[in-house]
């Protein structure tokens, strides 16, 4: 009767956890898994750390940073696996996610979709994996936004980054006034 109940009301006849998590809020989201979101990195050179035109926002690429300073070196297939690679990407993702905060002026539910997102992975050449590494950038950002984390994604394979980081995700997301 629950889910003949839950279909006459519009609701989800999925199990109530499934569906209070697709309400949540998506920072809420994060909280639940243990994280959060740092301030959003200045810019370190002569760029913006994002751009908003239109309902569009780009955000510049953002590094594995954690607490002001760049938490891991080094290339996948040397000094890291594809795992590591892909926490690495993770918190490249969470980086992301905080500049969308300070772009949708501290509401990240003015997100209404993650359109695109790049990851870069320094690899050796013949570390194959780089999609493998930037599923921990999708991954997260599906598990804050839902469905409206579901977005289009480049992985590319890259002979050095910036302060020899392993991983490197800029991203471009739809947001509402």
């Amino acid at each position: 009767w629950r889910g003949r109940l839950a279909l006459s009301v519009g609701m989800s006849t999925a199990a109530p956890s499934d569906w209070f998590k697709s309400r949540m809020s998506p920072e809420d989201r994060l909280k639940a898994e243990g994280i959060e979101l740092p301030e959003a990195a200045g810019a370190a050179a002569n760029y913006c750390p994002f751009v908003r035109t239109g309902n569009l926002v780009f955000i510049s690429g953002q590094l594995p940073m954690q607490g002001g300073k760049i938490a891991f070196t080094g290339k996948c297939g040397a000094e890291h696996d594809v795992d590591a690679g892909y926490a690495i990407a993770r918190l490249c993702a969470i980086n992301v996610i905080a500049q969308a905060k300070q772009a949708c002026g501290g509401d990240l539910s003015k997100v209404e979709q993650v359109v695109n997102i790049k990851g870069f992975v320094s690899s050796t050449v013949d570390f194959h994996d780089q999609p493998k590494v930037v599923n921990g950038a999708s991954d997260l950002i599906a598990l804050a936004f839902g469905e409206k984390g579901r977005h289009s994604r480049s992985a590319v394979g890259v002979a050095v980054l910036p302060f020899n980081v392993p991983v490197e995700v800029e991203a471009v997301i739809q947001i509402r006034d």
